[in-house]
């Protein structure tokens, strides 16, 4: 029987295999799924949002429990994957109390005796989550498709099922009838079938820029809706007017939340030149002292990235930059799945750490002459999914909120997903939006109603 595979980061000899789907299994799964949702779909937004308070009461009940499981399977920091929980339980409250609200019907004043605009779900969504963030990834948008009415099938990643199997147990323990939401394990190779079943009305993905283009392709063959939340290239831009201390406090965390393996971690960090000299050195002082540890031991800030195939990929990105001369101010050195913090100066576009999506813990740092410059730089990506910008100057921040080629645009703070905002982005970091009111609406038919 085919099986997939967990691999402890830290300790590559602990493995669990998870068993596939039989396709019979599969079949049924997907049946079900669709049979709960002709149910579902008619149940009132109270029922929904006292089930997704149970969901949330259970995240932050046991929030210890469940952030062992991540940082077993992917490596991250216990006390990141405890705020991960914790902040899944957010979003499920979120939604809990203001999807009734943002899909009530809407009223439009036309010639008609009545007109109006009204919200329904679609059916069941096919969810294609990875393994970076394995409980938010899957509960920010589970959350507003459930509360709309849908009906979820999750398709993780390979290495974090037992993530995906714990959620799974989570919406059921909470009350949610079995179909509701469903964990499908299989393997990549056959999404493309699951995105063709007659069952499946649209499909969401959070990937690589290679995974997207695959699963944005199947579904335009089946005519199905997709979004994509793809990579990203975020610019950390700091002008010479910046507030030192912020900044430099900002850029930590900024680059190294999850070992730097998120979409929207800063990985370009372009400095205006005034400011450079003094912020570089202090740069290094505090990536240095960061520990670097057991994930889950308390006082860890750094643990291994995903895997070792994942720190030899951030090893090679970053020799090759070094080759074409980016100067290594700190790091470069793996060990295993570790791979150190690591600085880079006089980065220049065409190196693999100015172009490329780097999921690991590498500083690429830049020098701007001006904030034009800056912004000039900062949109030299195939990306736009986020940038953050520090300045003093109301006229600066304008200059990058207004010319900024991205989904999101934060001055004087570091780039991050909220519940409350809409989040998603421009050129190959996909397209839709998820969160806020405009995400709950990317699953729903817009239906429009004229009665005379």
């Amino acid at each position: 029987m085919a099986v997939l595979r967990s691999i402890n980061p830290y300790d590559p000899s602990r493995i669990i295999n998870y068993p596939q789907l039989s396709d019979m299994s599969l079949a049924i799964r997907l049946g079900r799924s669709f049979s709960t949702f002709t149910n579902y779909r008619h149940s009132s937004f109270v029922e929904r949002a006292m089930l997704m308070h149970k969901v949330a009461a259970l995240l932050r009940e046991r929030s210890r429990e469940f952030a062992e499981v991540i940082t077993r399977e992917m490596g991250k920091p216990l006390t990141e994957a405890s705020a991960e929980v914790k902040k899944c339980a957010w979003v499920c409250e979120y939604y809990a109390d203001n999807a009734a609200r943002f899909l009530e019907d809407k009223v439009v004043e036309t010639e008609a005796e009545e007109s109006r605009v009204i919200f329904e779900p679609l059916g069941p969504i096919l969810a294609i989550m990875p393994w970076n963030f394995p409980f938010w990834q899957v509960f920010r948008f589970a959350a507003p498709a459930l509360m709309a009415g849908n009906t979820v099938l999750l398709k993780h990643a390979s290495n974090v099922q037992g993530c995906a199997a714990t959620i799974e147990e989570i919406f059921i323990e909470a009350g949610f009838e079995e179909g509701v939401f469903q964990n499908l394990a299989v393997g990549s190779d056959r999404i493309a079938g699951i995105i063709a079943n007659e069952y499946i009305k649209a499909i969401t993905l959070t990937g690589s820029e290679q995974a997207g283009l695959a699963v944005a392709s199947e579904a335009g063959r089946h005519l199905k809706k997709c979004v994509l939340e793809l990579g990203g290239n975020n610019a950390f831009v700091v002008l010479n007017d910046a507030n030192r201390e912020l900044t430099l406090n900002l850029a930590i965390p900024a680059r190294m939340l999850n070992g730097g393996q998120s979409c929207i971690a800063a990985k370009r960090f372009i400095l205006e030149s005034w400011i450079a000299e003094d912020f570089i050195p202090l740069l290094v002082s505090k990536v240095e002292s960061l520990v670097i540890g057991d994930p889950m031991e308390e006082g860890t800030q750094v643990g291994p990235l995903v895997s070792i195939k994942q720190a030899k990929e951030v090893e090679e990105q970053v020799k090759r930059s070094v080759e074409m001369g980016a100067k290594l101010l700190l790091g470069g050195e793996r060990d295993g799945a570790f791979f150190q913090p690591t600085i880079l100066s006089e980065v220049v576009s065409g190196m693999p750490v100015f172009d490329e999506e780097v999921f690991g813990p590498v500083f690429a740092v830049m020098e701007a002459s001006s904030p034009e410059h800056a912004l000039e730089l900062s949109n030299k990506s195939k990306f736009g999914l986020g940038m953050q910008v520090f300045t003093a100057s109301e006229g600066s921040a304008e200059l990058f909120i207004r010319g900024a080629e991205e989904g999101a645009v934060f001055v004087n703070a570091m780039v991050k997903s909220d519940p409350r905002l809409p989040f998603g982005g421009t050129k190959k970091s996909g397209y839709g939006r998820e969160l806020s009111e405009e995400g709950i609406k990317e699953f729903v038919n817009i239906k429009t109603i004229w009665i005379d």
